[in-house]
């Protein structure tokens, strides 16, 4: 007789990361649809999910209370970290909460949605996942961490203002980031919550080559026809320029934390930890710009 498949959860899945992984899950690894819960703080918007068979609930993660009967009956469980950034240490208390949840829930093992070097990063938020990754390993649970390397799609945010005025402000300096596809990660996630791996263990998922803001630039110069030159500048200079473009100041020290831990070199490591997850190689950014040129032409 053959085992029958463990039921997976995934939170967060209104969000970006979190709708990918379930669009794995289906279409890509044909996971049955029954043995899949879902759940987001809007689970009307997931609708499309119910009906192909998928469970829909509520998860609120700033009311614990909701969190176990959210969480019952999943053998494993994907935590997405969620968005709360604009209050420090929010985000680390409800992730706390989901943990101890999965506990109360019987949840067997947990995947979490990590960052590079969580427990050195100067990122600013990276004591959240690093807190995070210590309550796992203080729990009861069988765990799997995915310290996700930056997006591609993070080039969005610095991209079309750059390339609308000629110029890249950054304080980066000649730090190289190992970007990787969003849907490259959400497939790596689904692939390690479906899998039946119960070790602990820390992945490090980045594409194959660290790339700095003037590599960056110059193929999308060339790919736009647009010119575009790098700046240096201060993190505090980034600061005030994010400041006076209206950023609020906390949300502008979270930007200028990037470039610092750029800099230093926090997200520049390549490691083969995907393809050894997948059996993929990772989207190239030479392969990636060109078909998400106009994400990066177009004004936020």
């Amino acid at each position: 007789m053959s085992t029958p498949a463990p039921t997976l959860l995934v939170t967060g899945a209104s969000g970006q990361l979190g709708s990918a992984v379930v669009r794995h899950l289906l279409d890509t690894l044909k996971f049955p649809a029954e043995r899949i819960i879902v759940t987001s703080r809007s689970p009307e918007g997931l609708a499309d999910l119910a009906a192909r068979g998928v469970t829909v609930r509520a998860a609120d993660f700033d009311q614990p209370g909701s969190l176990v009967a959210a969480f019952a009956g999943a053998d494993r469980l994907l935590l997405v970290s969620t968005d709360a950034l604009m209050e420090p240490g929010k985000r680390l208390t409800q992730h706390r909460a989901a943990v101890q949840a999965a506990v109360d829930a019987g949840v067997k093992h947990v995947v979490y949605t990590s960052l590079p070097s969580a427990d050195t990063s100067h990122v600013s938020f990276a004591p959240d996942h690093w807190g995070t990754e210590q309550a796992l390993s203080a729990s009861s649970l069988g765990w799997t961490v995915l310290r996700n390397a930056w997006y591609f799609e993070n080039l969005a945010y610095s991209l079309p203002g750059a390339l609308a005025s000629g110029e890249w402000a950054t304080a980066a300096g000649e730090g190289r980031i190992a970007y990787i596809a969003r849907d490259d990660l959400a497939r790596a996630a689904a692939v390690a919550l479906a899998s039946g791996n119960a070790t602990n263990r820390i992945l490090t998922l980045t594409g194959e080559r660290a790339w700095s803001a003037r590599d960056i630039a110059a193929r999308v110069s060339a790919l736009t026809g647009k010119p575009l030159a790098v700046v240096d500048i201060t993190p505090e200079q980034l600061v005030e320029g994010l400041k006076a473009h209206g950023f609020p100041p906390v949300l502008a020290d979270v930007f200028a934390s990037f470039d610092a831990a750029t800099a230093a070199g926090d997200l520049g490591a390549v490691t083969d930890d995907y393809a050894q997850l997948t059996g993929q190689t990772p989207t190239a950014l030479d392969v990636w710009l060109p078909a998400n040129v106009e994400l990066l032409t177009k004004a936020h």
